[in-house]
């Protein structure tokens, strides 16, 4: 089903793009950006925010310790661009 028509982005589309990258994309800009497109009139923001947390399922909040999201941080409840490795 299409949920973006002015970047003509389907279900399919939002789907593999949550799932197939190991960043965490929790909102419809980072989406947009995963798939070479942005924004235009955003009436479909809140569907591709359905399809993020279906897709993400426990995760759509904060990864907890096991996710595959996680990748060993510290801080399971850190967002992932603020989390420093320690080395």
């Amino acid at each position: 089903m299409i949920v973006c028509s002015c970047n003509v982005l389907s279900d399919h589309d939002v789907r593999s793009a949550v799932e197939g990258t190991q960043q965490l994309h929790r909102n419809a800009k980072q989406i947009y950006g995963c798939l070479g497109c942005s924004a235009e009139c955003g009436r479909c923001a809140r569907t591709i925010k359905t399809i993020i947390d279906d897709a993400l399922g426990a995760c759509a909040k904060a990864c907890c310790v096991g996710c595959p999201h996680n990748h060993g941080q510290a801080d399971s409840h850190a967002p992932a661009d603020f989390v420093i490795a320690a080395g």
